[in-house]
């Protein structure tokens, strides 16, 4: 069985970035406000690690910032604290986040010294009038060559993208998706862009030049990259910011498509699309089924607030149970009628029939 993975996260707000982004304000996105020194690298992982069960993978990844644009010697200092734990096989990986701009044949260099083995970045559009109304100082171009000289060295790549941004919209995000595709990350992240306080993003928010998408808009693009990704091999590690004190409503999120489930209103919005599909194509038109899944997942497939049930009770006049079992794994889903058993894996439903 896969091990689970756990992140001891050290965040680098701000440091290396000479670009203020109208959506950025890393302080508050991170929480982060100490400054990072060698003591409090230590005490984050030493203080994480007793946490951990044994035999789990544990990563520790640099958030944040830029950090291939941090002085050389801090970059040497963070890597090589925990190289050290690498090395002592209390952890089993490094990962850091940086810009596409701030990749070089030396950068990259340097990180296998210290036994970098994950490197994301922030590429957030690849609409260049979008990168500029965004004031992110770089070009999609810086993306491609960033990407394909990661490739050269090996390294696991992650790409971060944001939907919503100024000059953004539903065809631009999707045209973001597919020029991912092509670059074969190995795993991406989806962030809604939302209205942080002190960003000049809120200044335009506030002077009406700036409107964030809905909730509503929010889910289904990012149901819809999803899907893109999903039929890709392309793996989608997150969706929507990690919720903390401050990133949420009536604390620093001032306006945007915020909800703290952002990632299962969405997985849940897919999964209704597949039970759809299959309710049509199938023809099920019995008066009641059952629906069966691991119980990890069950909130997942019910939909908040039951909204998947309901959904299709109403759309097929049919009666929905679900029930758990034991005996499925991931998102093994089997659907039960009088007349019919149905198996399904969502994904590979996706990967065939979307």
């Amino acid at each position: 069985m896969k091990k689970r993975m756990y992140i001891i996260p050290i965040f680098i707000p701000h440091l290396g970035c000479p670009f203020k982004c109208v959506f950025c304000n890393q302080n508050l996105i991170t929480g982060q406000q100490k400054e990072i020194t060698e003591e409090y690298v230590r005490e984050t992982i030493e203080t994480h690690l007793k946490t951990f069960p044994k035999n789990a993978e544990i990563q520790v990844s640099f958030f944040g910032g830029s950090f291939t644009g941090i002085p050389l010697d801090k970059q040497k200092l963070y890597l090589g604290i925990a190289k050290e734990y690498l090395d002592k096989g209390k952890i089993d990986a490094i990962r850091l986040s940086t810009r596409p701009d701030y990749i070089d044949s030396k950068i990259l260099e340097n990180l296998k010294r210290y036994r970098v083995s994950v490197i994301e970045l922030g590429v957030q559009s690849m609409e260049d009038d979008v990168l500029l109304k965004s004031r992110r100082g770089h070009a999609s171009e810086d993306v491609v060559k960033a990407v394909n000289l990661i490739r050269q060295y090996h390294f696991k790549l992650g790409l971060q993208l944001m939907i919503g941004l100024p000059g953004d919209n539903l065809e631009k995000s999707l045209n973001t998706a597919y020029k991912i595709v092509e670059l074969k990350p190995d795993f991406v992240r989806i962030y809604p862009t939302l209205v942080i306080k002190n960003t000049y993003l809120e200044r335009m928010y506030k002077e009406g030049r700036y409107r964030p998408l809905t909730l509503q808009e929010a889910v289904e693009t990012s149901k819809k990259m999803y899907i893109i990704f999903i039929k890709n091999d392309i793996e989608v590690i997150r969706i929507g910011l990690q919720t903390t004190e401050n990133i949420n409503y009536g604390k620093d999120v001032v306006a945007g498509p915020f909800h703290p489930a952002i990632g299962q209103l969405v997985e849940s919005n897919v999964i209704l699309d597949v039970l759809k599909n299959i309710m049509e194509r199938e023809k099920l038109r019995d008066k009641k089924i059952t629906i069966f899944c691991n119980k990890n997942y069950l909130s997942t497939v019910v939909g908040q607030k039951k909204v998947n049930k309901n959904f299709l009770e109403e759309m097929y006049e049919v009666e929905v149970k679900f029930k758990t079992s034991d005996k499925l794994f991931g998102d093994k889903i089997v659907i039960c009628s009088d007349k019919k058993i149905i198996r399904f894996s969502v994904t590979e439903f996706i990967k065939n029939n979307f």
